[in-house]
């Protein structure tokens, strides 16, 4: 099979995930990992990342700046997953390249929208030497759909089981199921906050980046009548599919607004904490009940399968279901986004679609990304 690297850099805004695959873009085995490197962002360009998720002054200078910064940033990661001496650089077919979405509004006032993901896809391949896919939202898009997610089609490529009706869960900033029944069609969707919520409270009040393994969310208890509240509170929850969301909706903003009732209730920090990650785990228990599909496990993937207290609660919440970690499964939760986006780039050289039309919404499957060629140094 041929090699490719993906590169995901995701809501959560913690750095670049690599990763060496071997991908078959059609029916076969379609993904063997062979390396993986993470590499946390610089604070600069974090921040600036961040910031542009927001409107501010001189907004199109700094973000064609910052697809320049973090073009430099993903070339990094190729070259430390290279450097670990897998295979030469030569193996290398091309590079799927998420980029960093700072926007996300599809439909919109001219039902088209637009999603925005920051990266100068020609520069990351002049500094790699290699032809790089991305801009993978935009064919779904012009096709009337939400862009994404685009992962499930790759879900159902590596966990799909013809024996069992399973489910996907990816907890990063913001959380997506796939649905992958033993017969019948894939469909999938964002539930609503995976992670962003808890890293903003727990950087507002202690300082930190994220609560290492739900520890700090683990010693506080959910306050119902506040969760209720904002989950009946929120139009999102309730939208049916296909949908999907971003920190457009989900913000420092959002989440102000409604710590208000919390505080009304004389809430201590760390049961706002608990409470927030309940408000995560309901979005996915309640998406499952909405779409009446029972899994018969929930595979877990993202950095949110590292948090022990998210998983103990959906286990509690689906009692009989296992819920683990994709490790089990072949492929380390970390890797899977990166890997799905070195598959989609696999699906866009042999000229083949990468969306679902019964995820996105779009009129019709597409071939996925714009590619940028490598051409001989001048």
């Amino acid at each position: 099979m041929p090699v490719y690297i993906g590169l995901m850099s995701g809501t959560s805004l913690d750095g670049v995930d690599a990763v060496l695959a071997r991908i078959d873009p059609g029916t076969g085995p379609a993904c063997q990992v062979l390396a993986h490197v993470h590499q946390p962002f610089e604070h600069a360009l974090r921040n600036e990342l961040l910031a542009l998720n927001t409107c501010g002054p001189d907004e199109l200078r700094r973000s064609q700046l910052a697809g320049n910064a973090l073009a430099r940033a993903y070339a990094r990661a190729v070259s430390a997953v290279l450097a670990l001496g897998v295979v030469d650089s030569a193996a290398v077919k091309a590079i799927g390249a998420h980029g960093q979405t700072v926007r996300h509004c599809p439909g919109g006032a001219d039902a088209i929208g637009y999603s925005v993901q920051l990266l100068n896809g020609s520069l990351l391949s002049e500094l790699c030497r290699m032809a790089v896919a991305c801009d993978f939202r935009s064919a779904d898009l012009a096709a009337g759909g939400q862009g994404a997610p685009l992962v499930p089609a790759f879900h159902a490529a590596v966990f799909g089981d013809p024996a069992a009706d399973v489910a996907v869960l990816n907890i990063g900033g913001i959380a997506n199921l796939t649905l992958l029944p033993a017969l019948g069609e894939v469909t999938g969707f964002d539930c609503g906050p995976g992670n962003v919520l808890l890293d903003l409270f727990v950087s507002n009040r202690r300082g930190l980046a994220y609560d290492e393994g739900g520890r700090w969310a683990a010693s506080g208890s959910v306050l119902p009548d506040v969760l209720e509240a904002w989950w009946s509170g929120e139009a999102y929850f309730h939208r049916a599919p296909p949908k999907s969301t971003g920190r457009d909706l989900f913000h420092a903003d959002w989440l102000a607004g409604r710590l208000s009732r919390a505080v009304a209730h004389g809430a201590a920090a760390e049961d706002v904490m608990c409470t927030l990650a309940e408000l995560t785990v309901v979005s996915v228990v309640r998406s499952l009940a909405s779409a009446r599909f029972a899994p018969s496990r929930l595979m877990v993937c993202g950095g949110g399968a590292r948090n022990a207290h998210l998983l103990d609660r959906l286990s509690a919440a689906l009692p009989g279901v296992p819920v683990e970690p994709t490790d089990a499964w072949g492929l380390p939760a970390e890797q899977v986004e990166a890997a799905a986006f070195a598959w989609l780039a696999g699906r866009r050289l042999a000229g083949m679609t990468g969306n679902l039309p019964a995820v996105t919404g779009a009129r019709g499957a597409r071939v996925l990304g714009a590619l940028y060629e490598v051409w001989a140094q001048a």
